[in-house]
């Protein structure tokens, strides 16, 4: 059975940081870009950022270039995203899931439709 856990969202004050993790099972890790993605109230998901399963390359949307750095540990199954110098419109519900970069936007990777619950990231002004 297919699992992607986000975790480790919370309230923080502007300019602050969060760090989530996303545990991965019942598929082969390696073989799938795993990436975040974020729906804030009354707004579409959107993708964030991206890591490819291989080599290590990374996409990040253009709101988070600079603030957010995703990585990933294969030998845990997981993918980080650590997120400084928030702001209130990172507001957002997070969640992790396989990912493609297709026109320069992050989309999800159909081969691997699943999203696991997410995680709140609230960012108080």
């Amino acid at each position: 059975e297919v699992q992607l856990q986000a975790s480790g969202g919370g309230l923080v004050q502007a300019g602050g940081s969060l760090r989530l993790s996303c545990a991965a099972s019942g598929f082969t890790f390696d073989d799938y870009a795993i990436g975040w993605f974020r729906q804030a109230p009354g707004k579409e998901r959107e993708g964030v950022s991206c890591i490819s399963g291989s080599d290590g390359s990374t996409y990040y949307a253009d709101s988070v270039k600079g603030r957010f750095t995703i990585s990933r540990d294969n030998a845990k199954n997981t993918v980080y995203l650590k997120m400084n110098s928030l702001k209130p419109e990172d507001t957002a519900v997070y969640y992790c899931a396989a990912c493609t970069v297709v026109g320069g936007t992050a989309l999800l990777y159909y081969g691997l439709d699943y999203w696991g619950k997410g995680t709140q990231v609230t960012v108080s002004s």
